[in-house]
C-alpha cells in the first residue's frame, strides 16, 4: 500500500494502468506544472496558529475575564480550555505524522483516517467555524476601531483623530471594507498570504511588547470608561501592588454592563475560550507546506505553548496592577 493511500480504502472503480505509461504521463505533468513554492514550519504552521490564538480576547477580553473571574480562576480557566484544546491537538499530531499529507488540511487528514463520510462531514464543520472565526476578529477590529478613532456618544470630539461616525449600519460597512480586503489577500495566493501573516505577526509581537512595557512605564492613573449616554464608570492603574492582586484573586462576577446580565463562571469561559481556538490554522496549510507531516505537529505544539505562557502572564500583571 502506498503512503498516501487512505487508511480506509475505498474502491469505487479501479483503472488500469501500465507502469511505464503513468511514470512518462507523471513526468509530462510535472514538467508542465511545476511544484509551487513550499513553506516553512515557522511560516507556514507557527504563524498562522498564533495569529488565530491571538485574537481579540488578547486585548479585548483578558481584562473583562480577570476582572470577574479573578486571577485563580482565570487561571483554572485556561487550564481547562488548554487540556480540552491538548486532546485536538494530539489527535493531529498522531494523524499527520501517520503517513504523507497533501492539500486539505483537517479534512484530508480525517478523511484519510477515517473515511470520506466523516472526513466531509468534520471539514463542513471546520468550514463554518473559520467563518465564525473571521466574523469575531472583524467584530474586534472594528470595535477598536471605532474605540480608538469613533466619534463620542455624547457627540463632542476630544481627540482630532475621532472622525469615524458610529452607528449600525456604519460598523458593518467597515466590516465589510476589511472582509474584501481579506478576500483580495486571499485570492492572490499562499505565498502572499504567508507574507502578509508574517508582517501582521510582527504587528502583533510589537503591540504584545509594549503592553508589557506599559505595565512598568506607565504611572497609576484613573481612567473613565462610559458606559452608557450619561453613565461614566471609573477604572484605576494602580501599578504593582500587593492590594491590587490581593483584590483581584477571588472572583468578582458583576453585571455586564454591555449585556445588563449577571455574568459567572460559564458565561467568562465561553468569552476566554475563543482566545483558545485556531490551532487548525497551520493544519489548513497542509497543501503549501514544505514537509507537512514534521511541520504541522512541532509548529502546532509550538504556538500552543507559547499563548498559554503569554496568556497567564497577562493575567498576572492584569491581576498586579488593575482594580
Amino acid at each position: 500500500m502506498a503512503e498516501r493511500t487512505p487508511l480506509l480504502n475505498y474502491r469505487l472503480c479501479a483503472v488500469p494502468e501500465s507502469g511505464s505509461s503513468s511514470s512518462a504521463g507523471r513526468t509530462r505533468k510535472e514538467a508542465q506544472h511545476p511544484a509551487p513554492k513550499k513553506l516553512s514550519t515557522f511560516f507556514g504552521v507557527v504563524i498562522p496558529t498564533l495569529l488565530s490564538m491571538f485574537s481579540v480576547v488578547v486585548f479585548l477580553r483578558i481584562g473583562f475575564v480577570v476582572g470577574q473571574a479573578g486571577l485563580y480562576q482565570s487561571i483554572l480557566m485556561f487550564i481547562v480550555a488548554y487540556f480540552i484544546i491538548s486532546m485536538t491537538v494530539l489527535s493531529v499530531c498522531a494523524i499527520s505524522t501517520n503517513g504523507a499529507l497533501d492539500a486539505g488540511g483537517a479534512y484530508y487528514m480525517i478523511s484519510r483516517a477515517l473515511g470520506p463520510e466523516f472526513g466531509g462531514s468534520i471539514g463542513i464543520m471546520f468550514f463554518f467555524a473559520n467563518i465564525c472565526g473571521s466574523a469575531l476578529y472583524v467584530l474586534g477590529l472594528v470595535e477598536s476601531m471605532v474605540d480608538i478613532f469613533g466619534l463620542s456618544p455624547t457627540g463632542l470630539t476630544t481627540s482630532s483623530i475621532q472622525v469615524l461616525p458610529q452607528s449600525y449600519w456604519y460598523e458593518l460597512l467597515y466590516g465589510t471594507v476589511i472582509l474584501i480586503f481579506c478576500l483580495l489577500v486571499c485570492l492572490v495566493g499562499a505565498d502572499i498570504y504567508a507574507k502578509a501573516s508574517f508582517i501582521i505577526f510582527l504587528i502583533v509581537i510589537l503591540v504584545l511588547g509594549t503592553i508589557f512595557i506599559s505595565f512598568f512605564a506607565v504611572s497609576p492613573k484613573s481612567i473613565n470608561i462610559t458606559i452608557s449616554l450619561g453613565n461614566i464608570s471609573e477604572a484605576s492603574f494602580t501599578g504593582f501592588k500587593l492590594s491590587t492582586l490581593k483584590s483581584n484573586l477571588p472572583p468578582q462576577y458583576v453585571e455586564d454592563y454591555t449585556t445588563g446580565k449577571v455574568m459567572s463562571f460559564a458565561a467568562v469561559f465561553a468569552v476566554m475560550f475563543n482566545g483558545c481556538t485556531g490551532i487548525m490554522a497551520g493544519s489548513n496549510m497542509s497543501g503549501d507546506l514544505k514537509n507537512p507531516s514534521y511541520s504541522i505537529p512541532r509548529g502546532t505544539i509550538t504556538a500552543v505553548i507559547f499563548t498559554y505562557i503569554i496568556y497567564n502572564i497577562l493575567c498576572l500583571m492584569i491581576s498586579c496592577t488593575c482594580e
